[in-house]
């Protein structure tokens, strides 16, 4: 089978396609052909070697997976359509032909999700939904601030808020004002002209910028309030400044893979900015570096 592999680290160039033996499902594990590989910034920081989860090259990268099961087994009938996360950061293996994946992990595909949407979803999903629900405890009532709305989390974050009944604000470019209320965000905020601090208070913030935006959310919060970060290094705020204002911190590093998390998601709407050949692994990463794409970026065998 084809596989993206690298032997060093170092820029999107180090990305290349080499052949691989078929993985062969152990206890607990499916076999899955790969429809479409999700590729997310942590990959980008994987390859470059910013975060050295995977150990030292020659590794493969991707998480985000979706397709048909290969070979009958642990309740899967071969032909089904299935998407996961693969365990994170494990050994990663998504940007593949076939991979092998937990059976935990693993749920049939749902009728709304095409297979590069599928493919697309589950690492921002599941952060959107375990940051927002599992550490915000969002409810139906909130008021609740999404910063980057229409990157890769926050698009799926918007959708899971409003799902659980609260109203949302988000923040984004103007031109990408007409995909948030699309989506069903109740204000958008143009950070380019306007200071978000001058909302009306929140009760949740999703986080996904960090640096001095985390100290400006805190000010939008309630007493009591809390502000979820999913930066990882220095998220730019810590639990004794939350302390001292009254407000409460999470710090959400790593997201879990769980099929019974992936089956709990509400509907979502999930934006394929691009669909990128497996070949061209370099170019999708390049495309998600830019930080100019709206949603996801997905790969194809």
């Amino acid at each position: 089978m084809r596989v993206i592999t690298q032997k060093s680290v170092g820029d999107a160039s180090v990305l290349e396609v080499a052949e691989a033996a078929k993985p062969a499902p152990g206890p607990g594990q499916v076999l899955v052909r790969v429809g479409a590989a999700g590729v997310n910034p942590v990959d980008t920081y994987i390859r470059s070697g910013g975060f050295p989860a995977l150990g030292e090259p020659p590794f493969t990268l991707g998480w985000d997976v979706a397709g048909t099961v290969a070979q009958a087994g642990e309740g899967f009938a071969e032909g089904d359509e299935v998407y996961a996360l693969l365990d994170f950061p494990g050994t990663g293996g998504g940007y593949a032909e076939y991979v092998v994946v937990a059976a935990s992990n693993l749920v049939r595909r749902p009728s709304w999700l095409t297979v590069e949407q599928a493919g697309a979803a589950p690492m921002a999903a599941l952060t959107a939904w375990q940051a927002l629900v599992g550490r915000g405890g969002v409810s139906a009532g909130q008021r609740v601030l999404v910063h980057a709305a229409a990157g890769g989390v926050g698009h799926l974050a918007v959708q899971i808020a409003k799902a659980r009944g609260a109203h949302v604000i988000g923040t984004a470019s103007a031109a990408k004002h007409d995909f948030l209320r699309w989506l069903g965000v109740d204000e958008v905020v143009d950070y380019r002209t306007r200071d978000f601090t001058e909302i009306e208070p929140v009760d949740v913030v999703l986080d996904t910028i960090g640096g001095e935006y985390a100290e400006r959310s805190a000010r939008v919060l309630k007493p009591g309030g809390v502000l979820v970060s999913i930066i990882p290094g220095n998220p730019g705020f810590d639990v004794d400044r939350a302390a001292e204002l009254g407000i409460r911190f999470e710090l959400f590093l790593s997201v879990t893979a769980s099929g019974a998390d992936l089956a709990a998601l509400p509907q979502l709407r999930v934006e394929i900015d691009h669909v990128v050949p497996l070949a061209e692994a370099a170019k999708a990463h390049e495309l998600v570096e830019s930080g100019r794409t709206t949603g996801k970026v997905v790969l194809v065998p």
